[in-house]
């Protein structure tokens, strides 16, 4: 994280900021890769974190949220400890999240691998940010589709039910990116999240819950002072990885 590491959004429950519950402070990440080809951590390893004030594109608050019912029989405490402890499975199919091996804990970095156009994966990560009984929040790195905070957390409501809630507030990281959304990229985005937070409800015997979607633009701005940020652009590293792949197996089998 950098030596100034700024807050991520607040969600709408108040919680304890104990000191522990956050990460220290890093200049750059670095990981372990544990993939099959080692072509994740590369994109991960000596970046810096990034979020929304690093990021280029419009920024944007999206919020998405499922309501257990009362005869669930959970508290928003079990909701959250079940979503670290499984946070893999809850991704839609086609995406891979590679937790970290001490779990979602502040200071920890994931790799993940997410569809983004036809065979291409995009490789890239998160690092945990802050987590305790009630939240956690992921951040971004460089080369990131988004420069973000993404938050999830779950809460009681006055009506007795267990609302389980993702919010991201985010930028397209570089002007590749943004285009990218523009033409389809954020549809895409919300139908991922969509997907994840029914998958929580359905882990609990909520099956296919209505999910409440809020997005709002918050910043019509685009920061061109970080469209530079396109350098460390996870997509175009993924195209020549992708591109590479005959090469790679040549030299192994040499």
């Amino acid at each position: 994280m950098s030596a100034n590491p700024t807050e991520p959004p607040t969600t709408d429950t108040p919680r304890r900021t104990d000191a522990d519950s956050w990460a220290k402070p890093v200049g750059r990440l670095a990981v372990s890769d544990r993939t099959s080809d080692g072509g994740v951590a590369a994109t991960v390893t000596g970046r810096r974190v990034a979020g929304p004030l690093q990021g280029f594109g419009q920024m944007w608050q999206k919020t998405f949220r499922v309501r257990l019912p009362v005869n669930a029989g959970v508290t928003a405490e079990d909701v959250v400890a079940t979503w670290k402890e499984e946070f893999p499975t809850f991704w839609p199919k086609g995406n891979t999240f590679y937790a970290p091996l001490a779990g979602i804990r502040p200071g920890e970095v994931a790799l993940l691998s997410v569809s983004a156009a036809g065979p291409v994966k995009l490789h890239t990560g998160v690092l945990v940010l802050y987590a305790d009984r009630e939240a956690f929040t992921l951040m971004t790195p460089e080369g990131h589709m988004l420069a973000a905070w993404i938050t999830f957390s779950a809460h009681e409501g006055p009506d007795g039910t267990v609302v389980v809630q993702a919010q991201a507030l985010e930028r397209a990281s570089d002007p590749l990116f943004e285009m990218g959304l523009m033409l389809g990229g954020n549809r895409m985005n919300n139908r991922f999240w969509e997907a994840t937070v029914r998958n929580v409800a359905a882990r609990f015997g909520v099956a296919e819950a209505p999910v409440e979607t809020e997005v709002v633009c918050v910043d019509r701005r685009r920061q061109w002072r970080h469209a530079g940020n396109v350098r460390y652009n996870a997509g175009i590293r993924a195209l020549l990885h992708t591109a590479a792949a005959p090469l790679r197996l040549v030299r192994r089998r040499g």
